[in-house]
């Protein structure tokens, strides 16, 4: 089922913003957006959320970005020796010649490119990963929650819809037994013109017939399925999460049972029934595919 939640929070010299989205899918599948640089972090969240979620095609996304602490001067030591080295050298080399050269100064040295210089606070990446990543439950808490309030109502849909299924099952049953005179009519017709016609007909073969003519009349195991199944997903709905996958394995079974139904009612009423059931059974299998 779809779900949102998003959470801030710094630490480490940075400030980050996560955001977490979810909508429907049969499986688990996860998607990550982070910056390549944190690293392990990606391994991380794919744990907490597989561990968390069972469903949904969810996607973790963050935006993390430095703040600004000034900068800190450092004397970098070995280019300072580098160059006094070659001041010396310098120095003896005018003498040499009898070159005079003025005094050099401090801050003549310091100004020299690369002597001193500006450096930022070196970063612990890895102490950054472990708050991101301490952070990330109460995310997934959130984004649960969302989804639990939607589950909340998308339960009460499908008792709605199973109850549906019930009270045409039930009618089905009422019209199926209401029909056996007109069936056993049918079948003594049927029986006649067949026998009209045994001549030479091997009575084996002409008995396996009959029984053939019986079942394909009798709807009495698929409605005894139907109110199986109906009891079987309210069991499921009343269980809670996660059920997702078994109601959609029962709606399969569901749609079976009305499509038997069909091919067997040899009556306006019952097939009408049986495609009324076969059109709730649709619209609760598009329902459950949001369920976990």
């Amino acid at each position: 089922m779809t779900g949102y939640a998003s959470a801030s929070g710094a630490g480490q010299g940075f400030e980050w913003t996560w955001e977490m989205r979810g909508v429907n899918a049969k499986g688990l599948d996860i998607r990550i957006r982070v910056p390549d640089w944190i690293e392990g972090l990606e391994a991380g969240i794919r744990a907490v959320l597989t561990k968390s979620l069972s469903r949904g095609s969810v996607s973790v996304g963050l935006r993390i970005q430095a703040v600004d602490e000034g900068s800190a001067f450092s004397l970098n030591e070995a280019h300072l020796t580098d160059v006094l080295t070659a001041l010396e050298m310098i120095e003896e080399q005018a003498m040499a010649r009898g070159i005079s050269l003025a005094p050099s100064k401090a801050s003549d040295i310091i100004g020299l490119r690369g002597v001193f210089e500006a450096s930022s606070q070196e970063k612990d990446v890895k102490q950054l990963t472990q708050d991101l990543l301490k952070s990330l439950p109460a995310l997934v808490d959130d984004f649960k929650l969302m989804r639990q309030t939607e589950g909340a109502s998308l339960s009460d849909i499908l008792e709605n819809q199973i109850s549906e299924i019930s009270e045409l099952t039930e009618k089905s049953a009422m019209v199926a037994e209401a029909r056996k005179d007109e069936m056993k009519d049918t079948l003594k017709a049927n029986l006649a013109r067949v026998l009209d016609n045994a001549d030479g007909v091997d009575e084996a073969r002409l008995a396996q017939e009959l029984a053939t003519l019986v079942v394909k009349s009798d709807v009495t195991e698929e409605i005894d399925r139907l109110k199986a199944h109906v009891d079987a997903a309210r069991g499921l709905i009343a269980k809670g999460s996660p059920i997702g996958r078994k109601l959609d394995f029962l709606m399969q079974e569901f749609n079976r049972e009305a499509n038997t139904l069909c091919s067997k009612a040899q009556n306006v009423d019952l097939t009408t029934l049986g495609l009324d059931l076969k059109t709730v059974i649709d619209q609760m299998r598009e329902q459950v595919q949001n369920v976990e």
